[in-house]
């Protein structure tokens, strides 16, 4: 009896000690708890104003400037408050999303045509490089394997090449291996009818591989998939044969900023795609028109790079008798600039945005 006593006064004492402990443990849950109700509240009672927005941003070009800048304002009032009040939480990026979205439309008519151009290379595009980073690495991922599925086939069996290629096409490089001009291919017709054909053809490819992320994504990376095979297969032929390097050093002249051009197509489709099945904490038909937009301008800004490398490949790569360091200087040369402006100048330009917003107030990135 005196053990139990003792055990009950020990525990009268034990939960009379713990009590204001526990409350400490306990307030920060119920403060998360608060938070999050009060969150869900300030969504539920702005949501349809914001849809409305998403719709003035979609039909800015119909809608009256002050009726813009009124939704600029309203939509700043509620990211302020969003920032101050749940700055971790998904529905802050959304507004500063939305916000961004406005800002640009009420100014991008205040640009020049000349400065909106120069701002595309300089920032825009650049932008997109950085946001579209994963998809630029799915598509290289996908493009990469399918040149290896191509390379290991040609190993095991060299009909393979005539299964990608086509007999016609693996008969006549036979023939000009064996009569000592093995990229007499690039040779046969007058320049500048060899420029607009490949150049029409390539911006065909590039554009198919984007359009084909409507499909969620899947029809762009069998696209991808087809254009890797061919690439692998193409040049494991060639290896096959004894002219690997010197097919290299010719067709690699245009192939880098060409396959390049390609893995960015796949980006935007993959982006395109990726607006259906993904959208995050946005609505499907918002988060698609935002892929859309962002995998459009990787689409029209890669259209250059596809008709530079179809001038290279009909005026330079025909002319195998260049010094072969030339050859190699410039394909390194090429490999380097398009690393740069596609991987390392991003990340320069999303600093420099990410610092311009912070000594701006009012200007929101």
């Amino acid at each position: 009896m005196r053990e139990v006593k003792t055990v009950a006064r020990e525990g009268r004492g034990v939960a009379a000690r713990p009590y204001p402990f526990a409350c400490l443990h306990l307030r920060p849950i119920d403060q998360e708890r608060q938070i999050a109700v009060k969150e869900i509240v300030f969504i539920r009672q702005n949501i349809e104003k914001w849809k409305d927005l998403e719709r003035v941003v979609d039909q800015a070009a119909k809608e009256d400037p002050e009726r813009l800048s009124d939704a600029y304002m309203a939509i700043t009032t509620d990211l302020a408050f969003s920032r101050s009040h749940y700055p971790t939480s998904r529905i802050t990026i959304y507004l500063n999303n939305l916000a961004s979205a406005l800002h640009n439309t009420l100014y991008k008519n205040k640009r020049e045509d000349r400065g909106r151009i120069l701002d595309f290379w300089r920032t825009e595009l650049p932008m997109a490089f950085y946001e579209s980073r994963r998809e630029l690495f799915y598509s290289l991922l996908v493009f990469l394997v399918s040149v290896a599925i191509g390379v290991f086939s040609v190993a095991q069996d060299t009909d393979f090449s005539r299964l990608v290629l086509g007999d016609k096409y693996v008969d006549m490089t036979l023939r000009n291996i064996a009569a000592g001009r093995p990229m007499d291919v690039y040779d046969i017709s007058n320049e500048w009818m060899m420029f607009l054909r490949i150049a029409t053809n390539n911006l065909y490819v590039g554009f198919s591989i984007f359009i084909f992320g409507l499909f969620t994504g899947v029809g762009t990376g069998i696209r991808l998939f087809q254009n890797g095979i061919m690439v692998g297969t193409f040049q494991a032929f060639l290896f096959r044969y004894g002219v690997g390097w010197e097919s290299v050093l010719s067709i690699w002249l245009h192939g880098v900023v060409e396959i390049a051009s390609i893995i960015i197509a796949g980006a935007a489709g993959f982006a395109l795609g990726n607006g259906w099945l993904f959208p995050g904490t946005y609505p499907r038909g918002y988060a698609f028109r935002q892929g859309a937009k962002r995998g459009l301008k990787l689409a029209v800004g890669v259209a250059p790079f596809i008709v530079l490398a179809a001038f290279v490949e009909s005026f330079l790569t025909r002319h195998t008798e260049l010094p072969d360091l030339l050859r190699a200087a410039y394909i390194l040369l090429s490999l380097v600039l398009m690393i740069f402006y596609v991987v390392v100048y991003p990340l320069y330009v999303r600093r420099r945005v990410e610092a311009e917003a912070a000594n701006d107030p009012d200007r929101l990135a």
